[in-house]
């Protein structure tokens, strides 16, 4: 069990409470009014590009994100530095690829974007459904481990305790999202950023002194903590020596981890084209820091706490960054070392809350503005009506989130991020893709892209490795692995594409007429010049 001195619990207690009431105070001084859409969905558009973009890159840069790539990264090695660079890629694919026609096509949500091209109520409800499979499965992850870090940050180790902290936090996401709105998350993700930046940059530091800053020493030492020896900086590790499961998860992260609606839905804040460039440069540059840093990290929890001291802590490395930050500051911390490691769990800590309050309230604008003001309704709703929607959806999509990660917190849960990326991946990109750039496609074949790709990723994940058959799986007592891989990119990607070209061309009278309409639609995606509807 890992413990820390009682002067850093007590550090940490104190810093926790501070950030709860400094953020919650945040929320509340930038909150929209009752019946401003426009505010809650967008916060007007009022960031500048360097907060967009670090409001974009906070939002990108999850618990799971940071925690998970620094524990691949300090027991495995090489292959937890290819997903930190396949995260960073896939931002810079969105950059140069999407940013700015969703940006100039949407207004508040994935639905605005899509109903540009194929309006109707099925898309909006098709839309709303595929968010919410997108992203709930990740906040249920990011809470589910909440607990157990905070268990280990303060030394409250009873079962009651790690449960109670999952609903407090829970409780928390429902108040930034329903309160705040976009512009008060906004904030939220930003003082996470420069926490966060400021925390691994120490951190990094203080490692990197242990070897002299000499990059070589650290990873001659990471081999020889890691128990793998020259494996641990060669591909396949993690994936049982298969290429093909490598590549297919890399290919998976690549092209879902930007795309989830989460992080889509920050480029409709942008005041222009040019600003959503300039806050996109912002976001990328930021993201590639932090990687950088937490593959500095990782290395060094392998080199200086070493294999089998991370696996005691947690077998799937989340608590790697607390352990070598304690590890870098001795067993006699100063003052000042026992400050920056409360900056650790501060950041920690931040990034919890952060990442599932911006993804609490993606959920709860498709649910107001797609699935119930757009879907259900076919008349308009008043803004307030709307307004207390969101905030309605914004609770309603907490409990539930709440409820499930309370009920899974003892299970491994690896499967539903991964699940979250495959959806991104098979469903929402394809169907961005061809919403943006393909002239002929059409309602149908949106819908085929998005429930094919949708329910063909829900369907393989089930017979995944990560679900059952192995010991890091969700179930590992059970057996029922039909599908051989990690991921479900190798099939799901190809069909969603392949559902939405065969559905496409198998109308080709609507086809006609989304190629005669495609022409001021893509004036719109290159110009912005076309003003936005809901």
């Amino acid at each position: 069990m890992i413990s820390f001195s009682s002067e850093a619990q007590t550090m940490s207690l104190v810093a926790f409470i501070t950030v709860i009431t400094v953020t919650l105070l945040l929320c509340v001084m930038t909150g929209p009014d009752r019946d401003d859409l426009g505010e809650f969905y967008t916060g007007y558009r009022s960031l500048s590009p360097m907060q967009s973009g670090l409001a974009i890159a906070g939002d990108y840069i999850s618990a799971s994100t940071v925690l998970a790539t620094i524990g691949v990264i300090a027991l495995i090695g090489y292959d937890g530095l290819t997903l930190a660079l396949s995260t960073v890629l896939s931002l810079v694919l969105m950059m140069f690829l999407l940013a700015e026609p969703l940006r100039n096509a949407g207004r508040f949500t994935m639905g605005d974007v899509f109903t540009r091209r194929t309006p109707g109520p099925a898309v909006r409800m098709t839309t709303a459904a595929v968010t919410l499979l997108a992203l709930l499965p990740l906040v249920v992850f990011q809470l589910a481990g909440a607990g157990d870090l905070l268990a280990v940050v303060l030394g409250f180790h009873a079962e009651g305790f790690k449960t109670g902290a999952i609903v407090f936090l829970g409780l928390l996401m429902i108040a930034y999202a329903a309160i705040g709105g976009m512009k008060g998350t906004a904030f939220i993700q930003i003082v996470k950023t420069v926490v966060l930046l400021g925390a691994s940059t120490a951190i990094a530091a203080l490692i990197l002194n242990r070897f002299d800053f000499s990059v070589p020493d650290l990873l001659d030492a990471a081999k020889a903590g890691s128990g793998l020896g020259d494996l641990y900086l060669t591909s396949g590790m993690q994936f049982g020596g298969s290429e093909i499961d490598m590549i297919t998860a890399q290919l998976t992260v690549v092209l879902g981890a930007a795309v989830l609606p989460h992080i889509t839905m920050r480029m409709f804040t942008a005041r222009s084209a040019a600003a959503v460039r300039r806050s996109m440069s912002w976001a990328v540059s930021t993201v590639v820091v932090t990687c950088v840093l937490l593959a500095v990290i990782g290395f060094g929890a392998a080199a200086i706490v070493g294999h089998k001291v991370l696996v005691a802590g947690d077998p799937q490395g989340k608590t790697a960054f607390l352990m070598v930050s304690q590890a870098v500051m001795g067993a006699d911390p100063t003052t000042f070392e026992t400050l920056l490691f409360t900056a650790v769990a501060t950041a920690i800590f931040l990034t919890l809350l952060a990442s599932v309050a911006g993804i609490t309230l993606a959920c709860a604008n498709t649910l107001a503005h797609d699935f119930i003001a757009h879907g259900l309704r076919r008349s308009n709703l008043s803004p307030f009506k709307e307004m207390a929607i969101a905030r309605s959806a914004a609770a309603g999509v907490g409990l539930v989130a709440l409820f499930l990660a309370a009920a899974a917190r003892e299970l491994p849960l690896q499967a539903m991020v991964t699940l979250s990326f495959c959806i991104g991946a098979s469903a929402v990109a394809p169907a961005l893709v061809y919403s943006l750039f393909w002239r002929r496609y059409t309602r149908r074949g949106l819908l085929a892209t998005l429930i094919v790709g949708a329910g063909s990723a829900l369907i393989l994940m089930t017979g995944s490795n990560l679900v059952s058959g192995t010991p890091q799986a969700m179930f590992p007592a059970q057996d029922f692995n039909w599908f051989p891989f990690t991921t479900s990119g190798l099939l799901s990607v190809p069909l969603g594409f392949l559902a939405g070209w065969i559905a496409t061309i198998r109308s080709p009278r609507e086809a006609a007429v989304q190629e005669q309409q495609y022409e001021p639609f893509e004036t719109t995606i290159l110009t912005g010049a076309s003003s936005r509807e809901s």
